[in-house]
C-alpha cells in the first residue's frame, strides 16, 4: 500500500486552510488580499517579477470571491454571503485596482512585454479610476505597442494633463524623447509636441 500520494496531499493546504472557505470572515479575506499585494509589492522592488505577478493573481483570486458583480452571476450555486458593506466594497475596489495597476506594471518590466494585456489590465483600473496617471501612461504606451496611434495619443496627453506637480522628471523626464523615436521607427506620422508633457 502506497501512503505517499496521501501524505503529499494531507500537506498541501487546502483552499479552506488558505482562508478561501465561505465561513471565513470577510475582513479575514480582505486582509489576506491586501498581504498578498504587500508581498507581490516587495517582489515588485526586488526585482522578482515571476513572483510579484503571482502575489497579485492570488490576491484578485481571493478578491473574486468577494466581488458581487462576480458573485451575482454565480447566486443559487452555494453558499452565499451577506452583502459586502461600503467600507468592505472600497477596501475590496481599491486593492483590487491596485494589483490590476501593479499587474500592469509587472508585464512592462518582463523581457517579453504583453501588450494587450498591459492594455486589459490598465482599463481595468481606468474603469474605477478614470484619472490614474500610472494606467493612463500605461494604456498609451501598450496602444502605441499595439499600433493604435489614436488611443495611444488619448491616453498619453491625459496623463499628461492629470500628472501631479512635479512628476515630470520622474515619470515623463524621457519620455517625449522616447515617443518620438519609437512613432519614427515605427513610421507613425504624429506630431512630436503632442506628446510634449513639459
Amino acid at each position: 500500500m502506497d501512503v505517499q500520494p496521501a501524505a503529499a496531499a494531507a500537506a498541501e493546504p487546502s483552499p479552506a486552510a488558505e482562508g478561501h472557505c465561505s465561513s471565513t470572515p470577510v475582513w479575514a479575506l480582505l486582509e489576506q488580499a491586501t498581504q498578498m499585494k504587500t508581498e507581490g509589492n516587495a517582489f515588485y522592488r526586488d526585482k522578482n517579477i515571476r513572483s510579484a505577478i503571482g502575489r497579485y493573481h492570488r490576491a484578485l483570486l481571493v478578491l473574486r470571491g468577494l466581488d458581487s458583480e462576480v458573485l451575482s452571476s454565480v447566486k443559487g450555486f452555494g453558499p452565499e454571503r451577506p452583502p459586502l458593506t461600503p467600507e468592505q466594497e472600497a477596501a475590496l475596489r481599491n486593492t483590487q485596482v491596485d494589483c490590476y495597476n501593479n499587474l500592469a506594471a509587472c508585464l512592462l518590466q518582463k523581457e517579453s512585454v504583453d501588450f494587450a494585456r498591459v492594455r486589459e489590465y490598465s482599463f481595468q483600473v481606468l474603469m474605477r479610476r478614470p484619472d490614474d496617471v500610472k494606467a493612463l501612461y500605461r494604456a498609451g504606451v501598450a496602444a502605441l505597442e499595439l499600433g493604435d496611434a489614436q488611443t495611444a495619443k488619448h491616453y498619453l496627453t491625459k496623463a499628461c494633463n492629470e500628472q501631479p506637480h512635479g512628476m515630470n522628471e520622474t515619470m515623463f523626464g524621457s519620455f517625449s524623447t522616447d515617443v518620438f523615436s519609437l512613432y519614427v521607427s515605427k513610421s507613425f506620422s504624429v506630431s512630436f509636441s503632442v506628446f510634449n508633457c513639459v
